[in-house]
């Protein structure tokens, strides 16, 4: 049923794909690139609110209009689904609307994660935190142990690692060299970060974690249909 309704669109980056307020026209499963979500202050500051990677569901079926500014960050590549067939689909198949509420609890729980980040974390630790939620992701993604070294290609620049993180440009370069110095990550060209040891990277971000974590390979967010 899937692939009866599903059709494929390519953007640029920088591209806008959704508005705040539009009406929603299609949902739509990120398949490449990365792309971001922010809405806009009405003195014209914005707040990135969230980071896209593939596998990741934009929009939720049953709401009208988009609630906040989608862009892609890289060259990205969607698999889109009209609304209302989409809508359709979800009345006759429940599982798959059972599958978008867990997906919604999932970005729940992010979303909690992110405001003790953004809230009570230091600069160290917020960088840290990203990068090996980075990282973690992508060995889902690529399905390898997260344990040991990992490498992957920033999808975001400095500066918006400074809007999503709340600081600025300057504290995120002054940071990243810390953790370079530090022997925690190796950096190669603008963009390829390595991490020698994700648990020691991830000692750094301030929270308790367990062992049986470095095992897992399950995404940052999980938004999959």
């Amino acid at each position: 049923m899937l692939e009866e309704i599903k059709y494929y669109r390519t953007y640029d980056p920088g591209q806008p794909i959704m508005f705040e307020g539009d009406e929603m026209q299609f949902l739509a499963s990120v398949v490449t690139g990365s792309v971001k979500l922010s809405r806009t202050l009405p003195d014209g500051r914005k707040q990135m609110l969230g980071l896209l990677l593939p596998s990741d569901f934009i929009g939720r079926p049953g709401r009208k209009n988009v609630d906040y500014d989608v862009e892609a960050i890289q060259k990205v590549t969607l698999c889109c689904f009209r609304r209302k067939p989409f809508e359709a689909m979800i009345e006759k198949t429940p599982h798959i609307g059972q599958r978008l509420l867990v997906m919604s609890l999932d970005e729940l729980e992010v979303a909690r994660e992110w405001m003790m980040l953004l809230g009570r974390k230091t600069a160290r630790e917020k960088i840290s935190c990203l990068l090996s939620l980075i990282a973690r992701r992508y060995a889902s993604l690529h399905l390898k142990s997260i344990g040991g070294r990992q490498s992957f290609e920033m999808p975001i620049s400095r500066e918006a690692m400074g809007e999503y993180l709340g600081l600025t440009i300057e504290t995120v370069s002054r940071q990243m060299t810390s953790l370079r110095k530090d022997g925690l990550i190796e950096i190669a060209g603008s963009r390829t970060i390595t991490i020698p040891d994700l648990a020691a990277l991830m000692a750094e971000t301030g929270d308790y974690i367990e062992a049986p974590m470095m095992n897992e390979t399950h995404s940052l967010t999980q938004h999959r249909v």
